[in-house]
């Protein structure tokens, strides 16, 4: 165990709290019960100074300033890699553990990249107060239905195709793909101001940064993250990100290549023993994991599980997972880590 934890009953920050995953978070450590002694919220200019219902008490949100992390003890960030960056060192050097769901500090060597169910052991390991990084939404969500094969039958390779929804990029995302169904259906012209073309009834590669390696930023992390969070540098990983016409949910066709043997029955069998994962494979009703009915859900889908055909005998295995991007792709995952750690 760490010479230090968080209190049983900490002081708690939320930044970014007026967002959609600052919101989703709060909801979750409402339904949670998670104990605290006290909340402070902090948002950017246009959130600050609201009064806010949050966790069974009246907060009115504040702004970011030096010194605001005095006698905080676990402080959330829900904001922007930028944001965290420049924020999250400040709330550890004033004492509090920092769980951050940015980009910002996923790859850094000193701060653990944690999901619970797969590597939480990493944070009784921690010795004081640091920064604690949740994985991109993607990584978690393919990671829950692949790391329990891993740990079975070692992957040496995944092929990752991404399905990702609006609410990979925000509040304002979904907005706007909300009001296209609408401007569409009433013969109005459809707001781009986000994505910069139709969403509605279309999709298109994601629309983070492409390097000149052709692989864009989402792919880039799958990869990355992958082989941090397995510590498995050799664990070859091919991900192509779409981002599609869905509000909140992402799916992934995932295609994997065993070391060892794994047939299908016993794939089955470890996948349906994997904790936050619930199997939905009927192959009689035609009925598989679906981004509507992953929203809202604590646990990410499984299903289309079936063997390779393509590749030597109980080598190969190819499924398709759906899991809510705002809860256990980001505001879930954050929360069970401070459970955790407390």
């Amino acid at each position: 165990m760490s010479a230090a934890r968080v209190p049983r009953e900490p002081a708690v920050a939320v930044v970014g709290a007026t967002g959609a995953v600052g919101e989703e978070l709060l909801a979750l450590l409402a339904a949670r019960s998670f104990p605290m002694r006290s909340l402070r919220l902090f948002a950017g200019e246009r959130g600050a100074g609201r009064r806010v219902a949050a966790c069974g008490r009246e907060v009115t949100v504040e702004r970011l300033a030096p010194g605001c992390f005095a006698g905080v003890d676990l402080a959330f960030f829900c904001a922007t890699a930028a944001v965290s960056r420049e924020w999250a060192p400040q709330a550890v050097a004033a004492g509090a553990w920092a769980v951050d769901k940015s980009s910002a500090f996923r790859m850094d060597p000193s701060c653990a990249l944690v999901i619970p169910e797969i590597n939480g052991a990493e944070l009784d390991a921690l010795r004081g107060p640091s920064i604690v990084a949740v994985p991109n939404c993607s990584t978690i969500i393919a990671l829950m239905a692949v790391s329990p094969l891993h740990r079975e039958a070692g992957v040496a390779r995944m092929v990752v195709s991404t399905y990702q929804a609006a609410s990979g990029a925000g509040a304002a995302a979904m907005d706007e793909l909300a009001r296209q169904a609408h401007d569409w259906s009433a013969g109005r012209p459809l707001d781009t101001r986000i994505f910069g073309r139709q969403y509605l009834f279309n999709l298109f590669s994601h629309d983070s940064k492409v390097g000149e390696d052709g692989q864009n930023d989402e792919e880039r992390k799958l990869v990355d993250e992958t082989r941090r969070i397995w510590r498995d540098p050799s664990v070859q990983v091919s991900a192509t990100c779409v981002r599609v016409p869905v509000l909140r949910a992402h799916s992934e066709s995932i295609n994997l290549t065993f070391r060892r043997p794994l047939p299908e029955a016993r794939a089955r069998e470890v996948l349906a023993a994997a904790p936050g994962l619930r199997v939905v494979d009927d192959r009689a009703a035609n009925r598989f994991p679906e981004p509507l009915e992953a929203s809202g859900r604590d646990e990410v889908l499984g299903g289309r599980i079936r063997a390779d055909p393509s590749q030597p005998e109980g080598m190969g295995l190819s499924m398709f997972v759906s899991g809510d991007q705002v809860r256990k792709g980001a505001a879930l995952n954050g929360g069970q880590i401070a459970e955790r750690l407390c």
